[in-house]
């Protein structure tokens, strides 16, 4: 190739990378600009739950006559709380004169009032008590954690089970029993097999 057909072709090379748009970075972004800057990460379902609850209970401090602070809540407000979320229950709770009282299948419909269900209200007091503490809460002030909620917990949970005939027994912790090794696998597999 002739030194005049090299200065052609680099000519050609040079023009075609610089129609390219990008002074020779062949369409490359020039380096000052930032790739835009990644969504942030999905909620869990348990995190979203967690961040509704905490501002529904703010929205209800806020709504009080006179308002409640935050910093000025105590166990007495939650109680106030829970009470309150009693009306948007769908938990058929049996009173004591009911007919169906004490039985867990009722043959039919009572006037008896919904209620929030004592495990619906468990699971709130725990993201509610989590989220007093991520929000700057300290532990030892959390009135979530009060006894005096566990109280009213525990009640709500044995009159609701005696109200449904459903009687509430405690799950025993399973215990972790060490499993004899056997002399061949065969052994050791059917021995498992027979256990479940």
């Amino acid at each position: 190739m002739s030194t005049h057909d090299q200065q052609i072709q680099g000519r050609e090379l040079g023009e075609g990378s610089s129609r390219g748009g990008g002074g020779g970075g062949g369409g490359l972004m020039p380096s000052d600009s930032q790739p835009p800057p990644p969504p942030p990460p999905q909620l869990s379902r348990y995190e979203s739950q967690k961040r509704r609850d905490w501002n529904t209970f703010g929205q209800y401090l806020k709504n009080q006559r006179p308002p409640v602070a935050l910093s000025h809540c105590n166990y007495s407000h939650v109680l106030d709380f829970l009470r309150y979320l009693d009306q948007f229950g769908k938990t058929k709770v049996h009173l004591q004169g009911c007919v169906f009282f004490g039985h867990p299948d009722p043959a039919g419909p009572c006037t008896c009032p919904l209620r929030q269900a004592w495990g619906s209200l468990d699971a709130l007091i725990g993201r509610l008590r989590a989220a007093y503490e991520e929000n700057g809460g300290l532990p030892e002030m959390n009135p979530f954690a009060s006894g005096a909620i566990r109280i009213y917990l525990r009640e709500i949970r044995d009159s609701q089970a005696k109200a449904r005939g459903i009687p509430y027994k405690k799950k025993k912790k399973k215990r972790n029993t060490p499993i004899l090794k056997a002399n061949s696998n065969e052994e050791t597999s059917s021995f498992r097999i027979q256990q479940s």
